[in-house]
């Protein structure tokens, strides 16, 4: 919204500063961290009193979980409030990825604040169902893959870009949608399943959308794609005003979830997140790096799928528990050491993920 102070501008003065992406992206993330910071404390009073016993806690997971009773859940509105404030108030509104990105982020957040308040309702970990969650997540997908191949150059539409074999197109067809509904559904599940230990999966969101958004901003700029070798996908380098929302947004959130939380994100903020990092990889043409840069919410996701498959097919389990952030904590790993090991891997990943755009 603010971009169109440039109208005022004759080329230099102050209101010139808000033509460049990278201005607005620092006025969004201070933005969205201020917005985090101030309503933060009043939206947990509020979620404790209507919550009431918060979170129900699951019998059948580790021990140490019960002493996490009665925090409340939903403390993802936290952050797609930040985010979404941030991104309306300084990212050009004429661009078609800024609304896709929002558009997924917002869907799959109601999905999730749904299932929260469902949980929360009825007392117990059943929300909504899964298929309907996987029902609503695959609908969702379906338009933000058409949506995105709509605006994307011609050259490029239902192609799959190979990270390191830059000249390399896989003409996917019509099988793009489907392909890229996975990705956004699959990103929106994984860090789901991450959210399990207070703090987890913010920071790897933070870093996997922070590398995204050094992505989205490198392939929305000729010169830096001539440079690299990389497709050029006009338009993109917006989304690095939604990232910086995001990364503000959810610093703010950290400074309420870190051990011991006073909040839970819940499905509200994972299913949001998650989706948000789906949809910027297919928009900016780099679905296959998300697997990279997000390998931390692959692994996860995998080890839940290799846990339910062996022990369907032989009775016995792989992981003491899963996903495998539980393996470790039944393994008598502390909390905080699973955290930021996490984090530690999740920033390692993110930067192979970022030198696949160097790598010929």
């Amino acid at each position: 919204m603010l971009y169109w102070l440039t109208i005022w501008s004759d080329g230099g003065d102050f209101f010139n500063l808000f033509r460049y992406i990278t201005f607005r992206a620092g006025g969004a993330f201070m933005t969205a961290l201020i917005f985090g910071f101030l309503f933060g404390p009043p939206l947990i009073l509020s979620l404790r009193r209507r919550q009431g016993k918060g979170q129900p806690i699951r019998s059948d997971g580790p021990e140490s979980h019960l002493a996490k009773a009665g925090t409340p859940t939903m403390g993802g509105l936290l952050i797609v409030g930040a985010l979404l404030t941030s991104t309306l108030l300084w990212a050009r509104l004429d661009n078609p990825y800024v609304w896709l990105v929002l558009f997924v982020t917002l869907a799959f957040g109601l999905i999730g604040f749904a299932d929260d308040y469902a949980k929360v309702s009825k007392g117990n970990h059943k929300g909504v169902p899964g298929r309907v969650r996987l029902a609503l997540g695959f609908l969702i997908a379906l338009i933000a893959a058409g949506w995105a191949s709509w605006h994307h150059p011609a050259e490029l539409q239902f192609q799959l870009a190979l990270p390191v074999f830059k000249d390399v197109l896989v003409n996917l067809g019509f099988l793009f949608i489907p392909f890229a509904m996975i990705v956004v559904v699959g990103a929106a599940n994984a860090v789901n399943l991450t959210d399990g230990l207070d703090g987890l999966a913010i920071m790897p969101v933070m870093i996997a959308s922070g590398a995204l958004g050094i992505i989205a901003y490198t392939v929305g700029r000729t010169d830096f794609t001539e440079y690299l070798g990389l497709h050029y996908v006009p338009g993109t380098g917006e989304i690095l005003i939604f990232v910086a929302g995001l990364v503000g947004g959810g610093l703010g959130f950290l400074w309420y979830n870190a051990p011991p939380a006073a909040v839970f994100m819940g499905d509200t903020g994972s299913l949001a997140l998650g989706g948000a990092l789906g949809a910027i990889a297919v928009a900016t043409k780099h679905e296959l790096v998300l697997g990279i840069v997000g390998g931390l919410f692959v692994a996860e996701a995998l080890s839940v799928i290799v846990q339910v498959i062996y022990f369907k097919r032989t009775g016995k389990r792989v992981f003491l528990m899963a996903p495998i952030h539980h393996h470790y904590e039944k393994k008598g790993w502390a909390e905080p050491q699973i955290v930021i090991r996490f984090w530690i891997i999740a920033l390692i990943l993110a930067m192979i993920g970022l030198a696949t755009l160097k790598l010929r």
